[in-house]
């Protein structure tokens, strides 16, 4: 961290607004969040049954995108959900349930296009596993950049083979490192989503994923405080032995994620630094607090810092 680190100036620097207006100066853009119909090689049996220990994937959309539909009947509810808002507003269609690369190419690409044209629709953002992403597509992708935009996010959640195991992953971190400089060397920014707070990992082993990620071509990162939600692996294993869980306080959550923006390498944008989880589906932690809360806390944690220092 040099000297002159900011932790208020770094923290406003950070959200996906202020990245995605580097390609779209002056405009709205909001995510539409999508259901391809995907499945998981963790739940089909091709890797595995049940899926990642933490993961239910309702946790991961907001009610417009649990409706089934077409993608052109999700992209009209999502779009009407927001244009009384914004009534200029244009969109990116964000694939985000389950492996939004993980089926038959053909059909995948069909769907794609669907979105890709849909009037208002500017970009696509395809959220993925580092070992679904076959060559045919990530070509397709390099291509499709070339008329929209085009991100790819790719839930790599550990950079620690062990807690990959642990939570069933089905995937090395050298793969994770191999497809996020495939998917850089074909033109197009790269999303990392981690989870903080999984069993096993010390506190300087979290910070420590943020030096690794500084060795990668990433353009953003998502952060994930650990959840335990309800119908899941992961929540018997919390019933069984919590002894084996930290699940931090929204106040110590908060220290660490500034801790982990002082490493991370300045051009990296944390999208987000928090899930909410449906209130339903949520075990723990309870932390009783909106998203917006959260940023407001980290904010004047930021500046607490930031006044600290020049004392």
């Amino acid at each position: 961290m040099a000297p002159e680190f900011s932790y208020s100036q770094r923290l406003a620097a950070c959200d996906f607004s202020t990245y995605i207006q580097r390609f779209f100066p002056g405009e709205k853009i909001q995510k539409i969040t999508l259901d391809a119909g995907c499945s998981c090689p963790n739940r089909d049996g091709t890797m595995g049954r049940g899926g990642c220990t933490y993961c239910n994937n309702a946790t991961f959309s907001p009610s417009f995108a649990l409706q089934p539909g077409s993608i052109t009947q999700q992209l009209e509810r999502g779009i009407d959900f927001f244009r009384h808002k914004y009534p200029h507003m244009r969109y990116l269609a964000y694939f985000q349930s389950y492996t939004a690369t993980y089926g038959e190419a053909e059909q995948l690409i069909a769907l794609y296009e669907e979105a890709a044209r849909f009037p208002g629709v500017v970009g696509l953002v395809i959220g993925t596993r580092p070992d679904c992403m076959p060559e045919v597509l990530l070509d397709y992708f390099s291509n499709l950049s070339r008329r929209c935009f085009v991100l790819i996010e790719y839930g790599i959640e550990s950079t620690l083979d062990r807690s990959l195991e642990y939570i069933r992953r089905g995937h090395s971190w050298q793969c994770s490192l191999e497809t996020i400089k495939a998917t850089h060397e074909a033109g197009l920014p790269v999303g990392a989503h981690l989870i903080l707070g999984l069993p096993g990992e010390t506190r300087r082993e979290m910070l420590d994923h943020a030096l690794r990620l500084n060795d990668l071509p990433l353009s953003l990162v998502k952060l994930h405080q650990l959840q335990i939600v309800r119908h899941t692996i992961m929540a018997h294993q919390y019933r069984t032995n919590p002894e084996q869980f930290h699940l931090f306080t929204a106040e110590e959550y908060a220290e660490l994620c500034l801790d982990f923006l002082a490493l991370l390498r300045e051009d990296i944008v944390v999208d987000r630094f928090v899930a909410q989880s449906p209130p339903s589906l949520l075990l723990a932690p309870q932390w009783n607090i909106k998203n917006y809360a959260f940023m407001d806390l980290l904010r004047k944690k930021a500046q607490l810092r930031d006044s600290e220092k020049s004392i």
